[in-house]
């Protein structure tokens, strides 16, 4: 055991926050506290590091071991660049490696005695170089770094000129360069890519020593993460294995809790109406038994109903009108910002029903799509074309659509003027404002909270096509959950950015990768985008460097410039064919299937003559699909 934390207990005037927590930590172990906003997560941290006392309890660390502490927020200061900011850390290998040059310079003019003494020191000095890894630290600075966003173009930039985002990623490679015994993270994944993040997964998976972290990012936890300690109304229960493990254990367990309480509560309403019934009779016995039936259940301790965290919290999304099949068409979609292409002749289309998300890199574009498709701003080049009926809700990550000045009430009043003011609060009241919650000024929310108005919003406005931009962002893990499920039982159509990977998976039916300039589709979940994207990601979006690998390899193999030519056109060929193929492949499936329902219908099985047609038909096509099955597999490979 590295680390224990025994009945710890904070209040906050009259809030107690945290009541009486208690849990261990083994060597080597990565563990997460998990909870609602304002659970207590962060304050446990801190007063695991001693920036904040505890009024009760006891943190008991492991003699010799260190703690190593990342907070949401960082203040990065002064003329350093990002390099010789990281590099601080490594001050100790760089005065080693000082020395042990100066020790050789030195050792040239020496002899006898004096030599031996700087032999030695020299072999201790280089013994000890070794074991801290000096031969690499630069390697090992440099991978960081570019493992947490940053290019070597970025290395020189003064940390001063960097966003609070940028900070957080400089603190964060500087922790992980320290190697303590114990690192303590608060939502590390907040300013990461997805690249980022999983690099940071295999970090911490690979990691010697024990790590502790808050996060909401449930997939990151899945895989980084084999306990789990819940801080839900200041108590704290730990769960053994990742959040998928908890996630099940913990509705089992409140199923249970809840079982429990409602048979309880059944069986004290049954003893109450009992004795009502034997005192209403006036008799000297039937009163003695309704007083001992009382005695009995003065006795009984009362279980309290478990608390499902924002379990008041409602969203029911349904759209009034049907959209027609076709919803979004999108041709040769191009926008830029100066020099910097965003993407370039794109298409794409989403039929009625789909939920679709767009991911990829920070930069790439994705949020300047959804604001092209709501007229926010202009494309440079292409066709948006909204199929019959469609009415677009759009949620935004910047809040544009609310107004600042304006009251909660205002706000939903003023955008829907029909609505009583019953109606109004009684949606406020589902996204969790009541009483003189409704009267707070948007501007003075938090993220969170500006992130449910602008959810109420989308509600009530009914719409069959909503476009939502990081909607998952500022929510905690059971909020997300609820929206989860509000989607996934929503029978309008969705197109969504979001690197929420764990929301992603649970939600989307379609992911769009936009990736070097253009979108590659994937018809299934984040799960499935994984095991293809190396599959599909050269044939549909080879990037400069891969097209610069390939030329290197012709020019090795001294080709003249014609056969390049010849060898980049039978590529594009192959492309298009496989293209094709798998159009010609769709087409005649869906053909089959047709066929299918028809021979099964009694006016066709009946009618001989359009029997034998169909059935030379289907004959014919599998015959074709065969073959496309077999020129898929050698154009794919």
């Amino acid at each position: 055991m590295i680390l224990s934390c025994s009945n710890i207990n904070k209040a906050f005037g009259s809030n107690e926050v945290i009541k009486h927590a208690s849990f261990h930590i083994e060597d080597h172990e990565k563990a997460a506290i998990v909870g609602i906003n304002g659970a207590g997560k962060s304050t446990l941290l801190k007063i695991i590091i001693g920036e904040l006392p505890s009024d009760e309890g006891e943190v008991v660390i492991s003699k010799g071991k260190s703690l190593g502490y990342l907070a949401q927020h960082q203040e990065l200061s002064g003329d350093n660049t990002i390099w010789e900011e990281v590099l601080k850390v490594k001050q100790p290998i760089i005065e080693m490696e000082a020395k042990i040059r100066q020790l050789e310079l030195d050792m040239k003019h020496a002899s006898g005695k004096e030599l031996e003494s700087m032999l030695a020191a020299y072999s201790r000095f280089n013994h000890e170089f070794e074991l801290q890894n000096g031969y690499a630290y630069q390697s090992e600075v440099t991978g960081v770094l570019k493992g947490l966003g940053f290019t070597e173009e970025e290395f020189n930039k003064p940390v001063s000129a960097l966003s609070g985002g940028q900070k957080t990623r400089v603190s964060l490679g500087r922790l992980l360069l320290t190697r303590p015994d114990i690192i303590l993270l608060d939502e590390p994944t907040n300013h990461l890519d997805m690249n980022s993040i999983s690099w940071l997964e295999s970090y911490l998976n690979n990691y010697d020593g024990s790590v502790i972290i808050v996060a909401h990012d449930r997939y990151f936890l899945d895989r980084v993460v084999t306990k789990i300690m819940e801080l839900d109304c200041g108590e704290m229960t730990v769960y053994q294995g990742n959040y998928s493990d908890y996630s099940q254990k913990r509705a089992m367990i409140r199923d249970a809790q809840m079982k429990a309480y409602l048979n309880q509560q059944q069986e004290i309403k049954h003893q109450e109406e009992v004795i009502t019934k034997l005192k209403s009779f006036n008799r000297e016995k039937s009163i003695r038994r309704a007083e001992s039936r009382e005695k009995m259940l003065d006795k009984i301790e009362v279980l309290k109903k478990p608390s499902e965290i924002n379990d008041e919290m409602k969203i029911r999304l349904e759209p009034n009108i049907i959209s027609g099949n076709d919803v979004l068409t999108i041709k040769d979609l191009t926008k830029s910002f100066g020099n910097q292409l965003l993407f370039d002749h794109t298409n794409f289309g989403i039929k009625r029903g789909e939920r679709v998300a767009i991911i990829g890199e920070n930069g790439t574009g994705k949020t300047t799509i959804l604001k092209i498709l709501n007229g926010i701003i202009p494309a440079d080049h292409g066709e948006i074309l909204l199929g019959s009926k469609v009415h677009i809700g759009y949620y935004d990550q910047e809040h544009q659509v609310l107004h600042m000045e304006k009251t909660l009430f205002d706000e939903l009043q003023d955008t829907y003027p029909s609505m009583n003011n019953t109606r109004i609060r009684s949606i406020l009241a589902a996204f969790l404002f009541t009483g003189d919650d409704v009267f707070k000024r948007v501007k003075d929310l938090s993220g969170g909270e500006r992130g449910r108005v602008s959810l109420a919003k989308l509600m009530l406005s009914e719409a069959n096509f909503l476009i939502l931009d990081e909607p998952t962002n500022h929510l905690d893990i059971t909020s997300k959950e609820i929206l989860e499920d509000a989607l996934n039982h929503y029978t309008g159509t969705i197109l969504y950015v979001s690197h929420d990977r764990y929301f992603i998976n649970k939600t989307a039916t379609r992911i769009l990768d936009l990736t070097n300039q253009t979108l590659v589709n994937y018809i299934g979940n984040y799960d499935y985008y994984l095991e293809k994207k190396d599959l599909l990601t050269p044939i549909y979006a080879a990037s400069e460097e891969t097209l610069q690998t390939s030329n290197e390899e012709i020019s090795e193999v001294k080709l003249d410039w014609k056969t390049q030519k010849e060898e980049q056109a039978k590529l594009r060929k192959r492309q298009n064919d496989l293209k094709k193929t798998e159009e010609e492949i769709n087409r005649l499936e869906t053909r089959d299937s047709e066929i299918d329902e028809l021979l099964g219908k009694e006016e066709v099985f009946t009618d001989v003559p359009r029997l034998l047609e169909l059935n030379m038909e289907k004959e014919s096509m599998l015959k074709r699909l065969e073959e496309l099955y077999v020129l898929w597999e050698e154009l794919a490979d």
